[in-house]
């Protein structure tokens, strides 16, 4: 059984084109540090909002729900009002 081929492959491995295994090694670094920062970056994008504004859904329930309360009674006019202007801004 003639072994020169996988002698040969391993050889040119262990070189890696004059780098050994330190250039596969500093690639390997490189790519693990990119990553990273790209699921960092991933991660902190999609949990930021813009600013402490409620989602847009919490407004029209928050408004509904005072809505209700007025139709029913619960509260006055002027209260209805300030509410409902102090929820929008």
């Amino acid at each position: 059984m003639d072994l020169t081929p996988i002698v040969a492959g391993i050889d040119g491995l262990r070189h890696m084109n004059g780098f050994g295994w330190w250039g596969m090694m500093g690639f390997g670094w490189i790519m693990g540090l990119l990553i990273i920062g790209l699921l960092v970056w991933v991660v902190v994008q999609s949990t930021q909002r813009s600013g402490n504004e409620p989602a847009p859904s919490a407004i029209r329930t928050a408004v509904s729900i005072l809505t209700d309360r007025f139709a029913r009674g619960g509260i006055d006019e002027d209260e209805y009002l300030r509410r409902r202007d102090a929820l929008r801004t």
